[in-house]
């Protein structure tokens, strides 16, 4: 009688180590399928259908008629398109530069291990935690003539003082990049206070060591070395412009008339307001080639920099 031996598994019957190794590699699949298959119904699908029906007749209700780049041609030729665009330029520039310049002064202040960082550090990131709709409506009351800056400049003496910009189709777009501002700002201090936090010291000393004032290693040293966190800033921040809708509905409604519209309203109200679902289609596809067209830079900088490590 041999002692010691240890009973072998039957040939062809699994082990429970080897069920479980093969449930342990399965379960986070299991776990994101239902994920993976809304996304690409209601993202990636709906992103199709649409340009389908850009190439379409289709009004109220969706129409398969081919009627080829008609779709594009009218809207290239719509005034309120060109306005529309216009405006993206204008507040996208204004925007993504004027917040990134502000957040990245307000990181560097708070890297100055300043007292109260923490109080200051929440209060500029708390007005990215409100929802669009607030920042509108607050906004919408700050600059409004009647009961706002304007009236309460008025009140305390200087009535020759003018603030009219909401309601001056001239000047109504440059009041969503503030609100804007206001809003994105914190958050790309945030960010830029992550990398701050991040360089390291020895360089920093070393600067100093050699006579380097403060804003000179700053401008110098550190921030071309976050030079890749400006950029990212740079994406987040164009994809907020880009898709800015509530903004400008609370705010200006795309008024006064449609001279703050951005392709975000012009779209939705082609689409649902005029049922125009076609034209609707061909301004949401302009607008992701637009997208697209900020984007590729960044995945191909991305995957060039993993490449050669």
């Amino acid at each position: 009688m041999t002692i010691g031996t240890q009973a072998q598994p039957l040939s062809g019957v699994p082990s429970r180590e080897s069920l479980a190794d093969k449930l342990q590699a399965v379960l986070p699949k299991i776990v994101l399928a239902p994920s993976m298959a809304i996304t690409l119904v209601f993202t990636y699908g709906f992103i199709v259908w649409s340009l389908v029906l850009s190439f379409t007749n289709s009004r109220m209700l969706p129409n398969y008629d081919f009627i080829g780049l008609s779709n594009y041609s009218k809207l290239f030729s719509m005034d309120r398109w060109t306005v529309a665009y216009t405006n993206l330029f204008i507040f996208g520039f204004l925007f993504i530069a004027i917040a990134i310049c502000v957040g990245t002064l307000l990181a560097i202040l708070l890297d100055q291990k300043i007292r109260a960082e923490g109080v200051l550090r929440t209060i500029y990131l708390y007005p990215f935690a409100l929802s669009l709709i607030v920042t509108g409506t607050a906004w919408k009351w700050i600059l409004n003539p009647e009961i706002g800056i304007e009236k309460l400049m008025h009140d305390i003496g200087f009535t020759a003082f003018r603030f009219d910009w909401l309601v001056d189709k001239d000047m109504a777009i440059y009041t969503i990049v503030i609100a804007a501002v206001w809003q994105a700002s914190g958050f790309v201090m945030a960010i830029m206070l992550a990398g701050l936090r991040g360089v390291d010291n020895s360089i920093i000393k070393a600067a100093q060591i050699d006579g380097a004032t403060m804003p000179t290693i700053y401008r110098r040293i550190i921030l071309p070395i976050m030079r890749p966190i400006f950029f990212s800033c740079f994406i987040i921040l164009s994809h907020l412009a880009i898709k800015s809708f509530d903004l400008v509905v609370v705010l200006t409604a795309g008024g006064p008339g449609y001279s703050s519209d951005l392709p975000a309203t012009f779209m939705y109200q082609y689409a649902f307001g005029r049922n125009q679902i076609g034209i609707g289609s061909a301004s949401a596809m302009i607008t992701l080639m637009g997208f697209i067209a900020i984007l590729i830079p960044y995945l191909y900088s991305e995957l060039r920099k993993k490449k050669h490590g």
